[in-house]
């Protein structure tokens, strides 16, 4: 789900009640000059001592350790390879080069922006890189400094190479790390958008926001278990204000959700905006849209309109390119290197039980287009003959056939399954270019003939051998829970995507569950 934030007001001042007052419509409210008063001006100010404040992100905390890094591991390998190379004033060199470096990340945003860590700052680190060459090639013209080009791009390798690790590192989730902070929200709206967003939000673990409670426009019942501290009139009223934030005081909540609506739209909206931002309370409004990554969206303006504009699915361009070159790059490599491994499975395969090391199956590809897949044979040579009379016992919701115990599987079978091992024979599929190393799964002809056209939208890509249902559990998944992850993947993916992906795969593997 995505949403807009609106803008802060700059006006600071005291509102809000510290309890959850029944709605009052403006048409029934006295029109007195005391009671216009108390409604500019509530008396009941926010305890901040009292609150708890929400999460505060600290940007910095790791700042001066990134400089360093970005300072030593470009300086002393460009002092010890110039050096080598005979360059004169290699020490001063490596240490002008390291300034310029730092100086290039930092003008360029990469110490402010917390988006530049992770993958995302692995990928902006190389245009770093090339900007740092350009200038200390006009530089070394300026100040008549001669230097080899190879052996300056030498030097400054090693620079580029614990840039892009420090990066990875910040990104990855190492075991005893802090969890990310979490918003207490309370979700305000119609009472259909307010289940719906509660849903939601307590079905996945992939965010930082939970219900606390909810605070629904008029007086339909709420199908959601969240506590409701007050409602809203179904009209505009001078307490909306007060009520949302008694409910979100009385809840220790430090984000409102608003859902829009026909009841909480428009001149209502932007009047329960300021006065909550007044109170000290954080505002995000929830879009229709769904499902669609906050990269995509490029917020704008337009004759005092809010507009999103919506940027289309990766289908061609560069990331494109890098995806098939780090495809088949990545498997041939991974073949090389797995080779033992791959012997000695094929060996454990053929000495326990009768029938080929390889299973080889149809599956259909990228625009339903057919393809061999091979795997690593998990079951009973005649596995196929035995699935009709097991058809009762499916314990998938839709279309893909998953049984937890099924006796078709060997002993060996089982820990390759576990282990995700029977899936290595894919990485020749991706070097054919039948498959990605990052996709959806890729279904059999007759799961496809019973997908309907949303289903369908999963085949605009090619199919993976890792992906968002491999990281989120697998077989434990629902049909429809899998499809809105594939569907996810195909209208979000990026080559940072992929890399976080690759490198989650890792630890749901080392897990096990959801593998059978």
């Amino acid at each position: 789900m995505g949403h807009v934030e609106l803008p802060e007001s700059e006006i600071s001042g005291p509102a809000g009640l510290a309890g959850a007052p029944r709605p009052r419509t403006a048409s029934n409210r006295p029109h007195s000059k005391e009671l216009e008063q108390l409604w500019s001006a509530p008396t009941v100010q926010r305890n901040r001592s009292d609150h708890r404040p929400g999460p505060k992100r600290r940007p910095g905390r790791y700042l001066p350790l990134i400089i360093c890094a970005d300072l030593l591991g470009l300086g002393i390998p460009a002092w010890l390879v110039l050096d080598t190379y005979g360059q004169p004033r290699a020490q001063l060199a490596a240490g002008a080069a390291s300034l310029v470096w730092t100086g290039v990340r930092a003008v360029r945003g990469r110490y402010a922006d917390r988006r530049s860590g992770g993958f995302r700052g692995a990928l902006t680190a190389p245009g770093d890189w090339l900007l740092l060459i350009g200038v200390l090639a006009v530089l070394a013209t300026v100040f008549r400094e001669p230097v080899q080009p190879v052996t300056a791009v030498v030097a400054l390798l090693p620079g580029l190479l614990v840039t892009v690790a420090v990066s990875t590192v910040r990104h990855l989730p190492w075991p005893g790390r802090r969890q990310r902070a979490v918003h207490r929200v309370l979700v305000v709206g119609e009472a259909p958008g307010v289940d719906r967003a509660v849903q939601l939000l307590g079905s996945r673990t992939d965010h930082a926001y939970t219900v606390v409670a909810a605070i629904p426009v008029g007086t339909a019942s709420l199908s959601c278990e969240a506590p409701v501290p007050g409602r809203l009139a179904p009209a505009p009223a001078d307490d909306d204000v007060t009520t949302v934030l008694g409910g979100a005081f009385a809840q220790d909540a430090d984000l409102a959700l608003v859902v829009p609506g026909p009841q909480l739209s428009g001149e209502r909206l932007r009047r329960l905006s300021w006065g909550l931002h007044d109170g000290g309370l954080q505002l995000s409004v929830l879009s229709d849209l769904s499902d669609i990554a906050a990269g995509r969206v490029r917020p704008a303006s337009a004759a005092g309109l809010t507009l999103l504009h919506i940027v289309p699915p990766l289908r061609r361009g560069p990331q494109m390119a890098l995806k098939a070159a780090v495809d088949r790059t990545g498997a041939a490599l991974g073949l090389v290197l797995l080779t033992p491994l791959l012997l000695l499975i094929g060996a454990a395969i053929r000495f326990t039980s009768d029938g080929p090391v390889f299973h080889r199956q149809i599956r259909q590809g990228q625009h339903n287009q057919p393809f061999t897949m091979w795997k690593f044979r998990t079951m009973v040579e005649d596995a196929e003959t035995h699935k009709a009379k097991l058809a009762t016992a499916n314990e998938n919701d839709g279309p893909m056939f998953k049984m937890r115990r099924d006796p078709r599987v060997t002993r060996i079978g089982r820990f390759l399954r576990r282990t995700s091992l029977d899936e290595l024979p894919q990485l020749l599929n991706v070097i054919r270019g039948d498959m990605s190393l990052v996709g959806p799964r890729p279904p059999l002809p007759e799961e496809v003939s019973r997908y309907d056209e949303r289903e369908l939208r999963r085949l605009a890509v090619r199919p993976g051998l890792t992906g968002l249902w491999q990281v989120s559990g697998r077989s434990d998944l629902s049909w429809q829970e899998t499809v809105s992850l594939d569907l996810w993947y195909v209208d979000n993916w990026s080559v940072a995507t992929d890399l976080g992906l690759m490198a989650r795969t890792l630890r749901a593997v080392t897990d096990g569950r959801g593998a059978y």
